[in-house]
């Protein structure tokens, strides 16, 4: 059986039960660098547990629509951050879990300068840029322990291109 998915625009409401949008306020809290640089201050609430914080470069291949969508994983023991560094749209999945495994996925489709940062244990889909190649820096939780749970789905969903 195959199912359908359509992304929907990124906004913060809609996605706050799994973690937060990264973007721009609609003005700085507070000018440094001599008045030339504007701070948007503390725009996610990273969640590190017992680790540290550590940031990763990842480069991730185009996936195009439709996108075949037949695993999701999540981090049991800290949050991950995705900050977009490359100029390529890009699609956020997740899903609500439902007793130990994910429920129906959601899709967001992301701008290049709108980041996530995606709550401990929260069910999601690997990185999908869209059209070119995405470098993304990650900041999650660096530690020893295993800190990834893998879910396959049975029968896969198919992430169409939006209707609106």
């Amino acid at each position: 059986m195959t199912r359908h998915l359509s992304p929907r625009p990124l906004n913060s409401d809609d996605f706050a039960a799994f973690g937060q949008v990264i973007a721009l306020r609609d003005q700085p809290d507070r000018l440094i660098n001599q008045g030339l640089c504007g701070r948007h201050h503390d725009l996610a609430d990273l969640d590190i547990g017992q680790g540290r914080a550590g940031i990763s470069l990842f480069e991730a291949q185009p996936r195009p629509l439709p996108l075949r969508l037949d695993m999701v994983e999540r981090h049991p023991l800290g949050s991950q951050a995705f900050l977009p560094v490359s100029t390529a749209g890009w699609l956020v999945i997740v899903a609500p879990d439902r007793g130990g495994v994910p429920g129906r996925p959601l899709v967001f489709r992301a701008d290049a300068e709108t980041g996530v940062n995606i709550g401990r244990n929260v069910w999601h889909g690997v990185l999908c840029p869209l059209h070119d190649r995405g470098l993304f820096a990650v900041v999650d939780r660096i530690g020893a322990e295993p800190n990834l749970e893998e879910f396959w789905f049975d029968d896969p969903w198919i992430v169409e291109a939006s209707r609106d």
